[in-house]
């Protein structure tokens, strides 16, 4: 199950296709059964204070993924974790890319999730790996992007 949460005061629709995002990264990696995690959308402010409170950078930043590894025995589940994105950095990047929002929601979403799922970009070799699997669910989910993040 895909839990969506959207801080007050932030008007955003196409709640369907931000939990498709995140179901299609489950599916390609075949953790389809019983896999929960949460997408929080939130302001630049909540993510800088998250970013400065656990990784020590005290800027906004568009995309945050924590990862967790809770099984829940009542109902045989795995909670893989977190992952927040700013809206505001979104809809900047947006912008500066051309491309509507939804869909850099739906890129965040994505690269958060393969974070959860233990990809990385630390080096060149992870960072191919990393983008192509993002770009084939892109793909995958009819999502557009003119740039991807670097």
């Amino acid at each position: 199950m895909i839990y969506l949460e959207i801080s007050q005061g932030i008007q955003l629709e196409h709640a369907d296709e931000m939990i498709r995002a995140a179901e299609a990264v489950l599916t390609s990696e075949g953790k389809t059964e019983n896999t929960e995690l949460t997408v929080a959308i939130q302001t630049d402010a909540e993510l800088q204070q998250l970013n400065r409170d656990f990784l020590g950078i005290d800027a906004p930043t568009d995309v945050l993924s924590f990862p967790a590894n809770e099984f829940d025995p009542d109902n045989q589940s795995q909670y893989i974790g977190d992952v927040i994105i700013s809206i505001n950095q979104a809809e900047r990047q947006a912008l500066n890319a051309g491309h509507p929002l939804i869909n850099e929601i739906q890129l965040l979403i994505v690269h958060g999730v393969l974070h959860l799922l233990g990809y990385d970009h630390n080096d060149s070799e992870q960072k191919n790996k990393m983008w192509q699997i993002q770009a084939m669910i892109l793909e995958q989910i009819g999502c557009a992007i003119n740039q991807l993040p670097e």
